[in-house]
């Protein structure tokens, strides 16, 4: 992906080196395992690990870090210009931008604590993004999904959920949600993800075309990231048979497949999962 010397966005809020309290670092692959089991079943397991010291940051960022700052930055300032373009040209209206919060370790949202329990996401509460780039290492290092571009659709995916909230859909889903049995809300949770799966697919497609930052093997990587994510691969890599019904986020196979749909189509009618009789 070229994203080196392009513009960044200014909705990053960095609270990386901040002071805070919570638990250290996950570490040890059953930590690992807890860990992804919280991201993907959207619950937050912090009690579950090593709950650590108080502890304060030294307030100061590596190279490496300010590197992964400014990739999700120019990543983000892309899915700011794409969707404000699309909300303009097939929606006739002004698309809100969303704000991105970088963190380490632990920080307060006003959907509860993120923290590498609870892997990136999107809280409609206060319209951000909360993000610790040390995700991007257990994508690449655990799951085998490396790369700039897996990073990126990582970014565009939760970017998506704020697409989703701009629309009026998450409104409406969850409100269907909070009546429903727990098999039903995680039916309709799959379809939440698979649609944000197929915007993502429709901002690659343009950031190539208006941006041309995407490199030959990117999309691979975007569909290799969405494979390792699939909520049956998760669930068999954790030693457990995969039950339909506990899924929250869509098999491997149709994250695969709705990612390239949106890619593929490039229209937002395309990426209706609460019509569709085949996910």
């Amino acid at each position: 992906m070229k994203w080196q010397g392009r513009r960044g966005s200014a909705n990053i809020e960095d609270r990386r080196g901040s002071a805070a309290r919570g638990v250290g670092r996950v570490t040890g692959l059953g930590a690992v395992a807890i860990l992804l089991l919280g991201y993907f079943l959207g619950v937050d397991v912090t009690p579950l690990l090593d709950q650590g010291p108080v502890y304060e940051t030294s307030g100061e960022l590596t190279s490496e870090d300010r590197a992964m700052g400014d990739f999700v930055s120019v990543t983000l300032a892309d899915t700011e210009e794409v969707w404000a373009e699309i909300f303009a040209n097939a929606l006739g209206r002004e698309y809100q931008p969303v704000t991105l919060v970088l963190y380490s370790q632990v920080t307060p949202s006003a959907c509860g604590n993120a923290s590498g329990a609870t892997g990136p996401f999107y809280c409609p509460v206060d319209k951000k993004v909360y993000l610790d780039t040390d995700f991007f290492t257990t994508l690449s290092r655990q799951l085998g999904a490396g790369g700039d571009f897996a990073a990126a659709y990582v970014v565009a995916h939760e970017v998506a959920h704020h697409v989703q909230d701009e629309l009026g859909i998450l409104d409406q889903v969850n409100a269907v949600r909070a009546r429903s049995s727990e098999a039903q809300s995680n039916a309709l949770s799959v379809r939440i993800e698979l649609q944000a799966d197929c915007f993502s697919g429709i901002w690659a497609r343009q950031a190539a075309e208006s941006f041309g930052s995407i490199e030959k093997g990117d999309i691979a990587e975007a569909m290799n990231a969405a494979a390792k994510i699939g909520d049956d691969t998760l669930q068999r890599n954790a030693g457990r048979r995969p039950m339909p019904d506990s899924f929250t986020h869509g098999t491997s196979e149709q994250r695969q497949r709705w990612f390239a749909t949106g890619f593929d189509k490039g229209d937002l009618r395309a990426c209706d999962t609460f019509a569709s009789r085949n996910l």
